[in-house]
């Protein structure tokens, strides 16, 4: 029974391992990288010849974020006003997801090349938003919270943020968890006055019909509740128990192929990106409650069990009901064939939500050869997704 238990564990950790990452991750070290000082601006835009701007903006329960600025392209040239675009990585990943390949291929260093004013967040918990008002990341309280803070703080106060600095209202793009954060922020009439259109990579909205074999194992089998109420309320692969448990497998299999094995066969990756190579933390419940949404097959606040009244004074979570999301908000919705995390079947029941939704302001893509991380890391993702991308925020 210990050895079925921790088979499982090992399998919750490796299937989260890379969702959302956009390939990059690694299977030991610190997640507080050496560069952590610098910052994203000198460590990796400005080596590219952009001029980078470092910002810190704070959410209502006391988050510090950490957002970077691209405002003009590699030719230094600005005419005029550009109109910003906000861009948000998935889970276990940070902003370095928008420029993990070349300047010709990476979506944040294209979009400034192409005259938008381009800002890049990092999510509550990672290595470059790891302050907090009153809370240090050893303290638990400070891991108290899922993917409902993060649409209910942390998106509307960075859309605040970049609407106050420019004074525009701005396009949205987001890859995975990205695009559940945006999915929950609209369907409750957050940010949209901010907002003038979103792009959505690899959209996790429904996770029911998820067909990756070692997510749904770990959900059925009650992994991350197990780990949370163990007391880790901080999931990183990056060091600790976590990470020696991933190192371990991976003395035993090849863990070369499993981004594909948990991702899907991803067909265009940089292949130097495809190997596992940084991860970042995020909170144990913010799993749990991913968890939760594969077995119910519902997309609704964070599950309390029998506090649920506590909480919500109701016996069951509220519900986000996509379908009211404005239906002339514009949306852009990015999938692929052999994704197994934003399954098609999944995707179809969003676009099934989403029916009454004006058809001139919703724009579907649709790639059969294209796995999760191939939106993000796609060595031909400029062609194929982000130009169309453009073509929509030209239009909107």
């Amino acid at each position: 029974m210990v050895i079925k238990s921790v088979t499982f564990l090992i399998l919750f950790l490796l299937s989260f391992t890379v969702f959302a990452a956009g390939g990059r991750t690694k299977l030991h070290g610190s997640p507080k990288s050496s560069d952590s000082a610098d910052g994203i601006c000198k460590s990796m835009v400005e080596t590219q010849g952009y001029t980078c701007e470092e910002h810190k903006v704070t959410t209502k329960d006391g988050f510090i974020l950490s957002m970077q600025r691209i405002p003009t392209g590699r030719s230094g040239e600005k005419k005029g006003p550009k109109i910003p675009v906000l861009l948000q990585h998935g889970i276990l990943s940070d902003a370095r997801t928008w420029l993990s390949n070349s300047p010709e291929e990476s979506l944040g260093y294209i979009l400034a090349d192409n005259g938008f004013d381009v800002w890049l967040a990092n999510a509550r918990g990672t290595s470059y938003s790891s302050g907090h008002t009153s809370l240090s990341p050893s303290d638990s309280e400070f891991w108290n919270w899922s993917w409902d803070e993060l649409a209910a703080y942390d998106l509307p106060t960075t859309f605040q943020y970049v609407y106050s600095q420019t004074g525009q209202k701005l396009h949205y793009v987001g890859h995975s968890l990205g695009t559940l954060m945006a999915f929950a922020a609209f369907s409750r009439n957050e940010v949209l006055n901010m907002a003038r259109s979103a792009a959505l990579l690899s959209p996790i909205a429904h996770l029911g019909q998820m067909p990756s074999p070692l997510g749904k194992a770990a959900a059925y089998a009650f992994i991350a509740e197990s780990v949370y109420w163990l007391g880790v309320k901080e999931f990183s692969l990056g060091g600790g128990p976590a990470s020696k448990l991933v190192q371990e497998i991976c003395t035993k299999i090849d863990c070369t192929k499993l981004e594909d094995i948990i991702t899907g066969p991803n067909c265009c990756m940089n292949s130097s990106n495809a190997n596992l190579g940084h991860q970042e933390p995020t909170a144990t419940k913010n799993m749990v409650h991913l968890a939760q949404m594969i077995r119910q097959g519902t997309i609704a606040m964070y599950d309390y069990g029998n506090d649920n009244n506590k909480y919500y004074g109701q016996p069951t979570p509220p519900v986000y009901d996509m379908a009211s999301i404005p239906n002339n908000l514009p949306l852009f919705l990015a999938y692929g064939g052999k994704d197994l995390l934003s399954d098609v079947n999944d995707v179809q029941t969003l676009i099934d939500d989403l029916s009454e939704h004006d058809p001139d302001k919703l724009v579907l893509l649709y790639r059969d050869d294209y796995a999760h991380l191939d939106f993000v890391s796609g060595v031909n993702a400029n062609q194929v997704v982000y130009n169309p991308i453009m073509a929509f925020f030209k239009l909107n």
